[in-house]
């Protein structure tokens, strides 16, 4: 039975309430389905995956056309969705506080604010500037009622600002500002997963696990984190097998085939 979207909201809180989950982050509606199917309890869109599928880079994709997306993703299943909503698309608070409003219409159980800048020579706001676009995020979801999840990040790693007491500094001042859940992507170690964990306690912690990992949802689980996603990396795995599979093909071979899953098995999937 359809869930309302009050219910996918309170169903996402609770979900970081305790334990930990894994959120995979599918890039359409055919994506969001299939891990629908596989006893996933929430999703995540992904900005990167999102972006090729279009043609695009990531972080190149204008406002509406990702509003529309997430439209289109809430639209597609019973599951909570957790909208990758960079840097607010917007650089003032007031801008990010209007876009904030725009995503949350679209019925994601939650979303989350970057603090990068896009811009190579300072990629960081400043710390007061993030802290006050968290601030502005924080009013537009209380202003609708306020169960849509928010979730700050601190894009250190990803920035080439690798300075993990810089991370922790403004997680905990995005925690302050109400974000919900902290996020600091690119960390990967045990030592900096848990010294996140305990600095925004009790606050829950989102890890990105994007890659080959020796960590084991237990490992991840026993360090404190709530929830684990993996960003654009099924996507990628996705765009892996095709480049492969074209890649063939351009040089006369069909044997980029192999393992393709079979057209019947995906009507069965999507046939219902």
């Amino acid at each position: 039975m359809s869930r309302s979207i009050a219910e996918k909201r309170a169903a996402f809180r609770a979900l970081h309430e305790r334990g930990c989950f894994l959120i995979p982050n599918p890039w359409d509606t055919g994506s969001a389905r299939y891990l629908e199917s596989l006893g996933f309890k929430a999703l995540a869109t992904t900005s990167s995956g999102f972006a090729w599928s279009q043609g695009h880079a990531d972080n190149t994709v204008a406002r509406d056309q990702i509003l529309a997306h997430l439209r289109d993703m809430v639209a597609s299943t019973d599951l909570p969705v957790n909208a990758d909503f960079e840097s607010g698309y917007a650089t003032d608070a007031n801008g990010v506080a209007e876009s904030v409003r725009l995503a949350v219409a679209t019925g994601v159980a939650g979303l989350s604010i970057e603090d990068s800048t896009g811009n190579a020579d300072e990629p960081l706001f400043s710390i007061d500037v993030a802290v006050e676009r968290m601030r502005a995020a924080r009013r537009a979801i209380d202003a609708t009622g306020g169960d849509t999840l928010l979730v700050g990040r601190a894009e250190n790693f990803f920035a080439g600002r690798p300075d993990l007491d810089d991370a922790i500094t403004r997680l905990k001042a995005y925690s302050d500002a109400g974000a919900d859940c902290l996020y600091a992507p690119g960390i990967t170690t045990r030592e900096q997963i848990a010294a996140v964990v305990k600095a925004v306690a009790p606050k829950p912690v989102n890890l990105l696990v994007g890659s080959v990992s020796d960590l084991t949802m237990q490992d991840i689980a026993a360090l404190g984190v709530r929830r684990v996603s993996v960003g654009g990396a099924l996507a990628r795995a996705a765009w892996g097998g095709f480049m492969r599979a074209a890649e063939s093909l351009a040089e006369g071979r069909f044997d980029g085939f192999e393992g393709a899953a079979p057209g019947k098995v995906l009507n069965a999937q999507f046939g219902g």
